[in-house]
């Protein structure tokens, strides 16, 4: 198979240009015309060398290479920065962000092609050892707010998630610290499983010492559960831990559900990075529609959202008489499509409380249940795709 090569720039002659020299030298060619979309397309593509330059609207080619060598798909992949910067602290920049090589533009065909062989042939010669990829497929549930139910739709989505795929490894955590409810909402006494974990140093961390913490439920899900006092936990290093956590659960070979609460959780930069999908939980109420805009405007503007799918779910947990329907959110987020619609069941809640079970479980053909189900089948077709 021909080596492929991603091309990363935001002047589209020069993707052109350089794109048909490359394929005349035989190699694939995929292209980007910005940081966001290079990401996305690294991690989709899994090109053998990067071809990146530093001016782009979104990212600059600095930040693009931090972000690839952060991900365990592409930490490895080299990187060749083909930039018009031609000053020394421009090419130290590029070092120090992890760059392979640094050509500065114009240049002659044959030197770009040069440069690229010898790049691809030291890495043919010299293979590295294979990075420990993320096995896992990590979807994340957050909101603008607290309060809006994000750990009921997430224990939920898990739950649903493992009934139509039966014997898949389902992990569903809690990642709030001091604030866990799950616990008392299916019955355990000891809901300490992310607490064990915190005591330890972040590079302690590893995916057999988080396995050993998950606890079996009798719905198919295994669960990290969060301890509902924080006067244990180290805030110094909560950050780090709880980013270490989630590295560590994205090397597991699972479906993985993070109750994400909101982006004030320590270390939530590190943790979003390592999303494959990212939901974003809001009501039918106009107040709270707005300041989700505004979440989903300040992840795009960190560049959080890029290389993960971002979904929009209304979940309305009260009946009111005055609130939005799902066309009047999508028009208040700019286009934003919702992906489901959850309706209220008060009743239906109290009662899964009381019981120790997840809604769904009470009333699995439910509209409730319904929309759950529907939210899975679209999950589970964007697992198979990774895979």
């Amino acid at each position: 198979m021909p080596e492929k090569i991603l091309i990363v720039d935001d002047d589209v002659e020069t993707l052109r240009l350089v794109g048909l020299m490359l394929q005349r030298q035989g190699y694939e060619i995929v292209a980007a015309d910005n940081g966001s979309q290079a990401i996305s397309m690294a991690k989709r593509e899994l090109p053998d060398l990067v071809v990146l330059d530093v001016m782009m609207p979104d990212m600059d080619g600095y930040q693009v290479t931090k972000m690839l060598r952060k991900m365990p798909e592409t930490a490895l992949v080299p990187i060749l920065m083909f930039t018009a910067k031609s000053q020394v602290d421009d090419k130290v920049a590029g070092y120090d962000a992890g760059v392979d090589d640094y050509l500065t533009k114009p240049v002659h065909p044959a030197e770009l092609v040069a440069h690229i062989k010898a790049l691809l042939s030291r890495i043919r010669s010299h293979p590295a050892a294979e990075p420990e990829k993320a096995k896992s497929y990590m979807i994340g549930a957050m909101s603008s707010r607290g309060g809006l139910g994000v750990s009921t739709f997430v224990l939920n989505l898990a739950n649903s998630y493992a009934q139509l795929n039966k014997g898949t490894n389902v992990v569903a955590v809690e990642l709030r610290p001091g604030q866990g409810t799950w616990g008392f909402d299916l019955g355990f006494n000891n809901p300490e499983g992310l607490n064990n974990l915190l005591q330890k140093k972040p590079n302690e961390i590893t995916p057999d010492l988080v396995n050993k913490n998950l606890v079996a439920t009798t719905f198919g899900v295994k669960i990290l559960m969060a301890p509902i006092s924080a006067a244990k936990v180290d805030f110094a290093t909560l950050g780090d831990s709880l980013a270490a956590i989630v590295a560590a659960l994205a090397k597991l070979d699972a479906v993985i559900f993070l109750d994400i609460g909101t982006n004030f959780l320590p270390g939530f930069v590190k943790v979003c990075q390592l999303l494959d999908n990212l939901i974003l939980l809001t009501e039918p109420q106009l107040v709270t529609v707005k300041r989700t805009k505004v979440l989903s405007e300040q992840l795009e503007s960190a560049n959080l959202n890029a290389g993960k799918v971002i979904d929009l779910v209304l979940y309305n947990r009260v009946r009111a008489d005055v609130q939005m329907n799902s066309i009047q959110v999508t028009e208040e987020m700019d286009g934003m499509p919702v992906a489901i619609m959850v309706p209220p069941a008060p009743e239906l809640a109290n009662q899964a409380a009381q019981r120790h079970l997840p809604m769904i479980n009470l009333q699995p053909d439910g509209l409730v249940a319904q929309q759950f189900n529907r939210f899975s089948e679209i999950l589970t077709e964007r697992v198979g795709q990774k895979k």
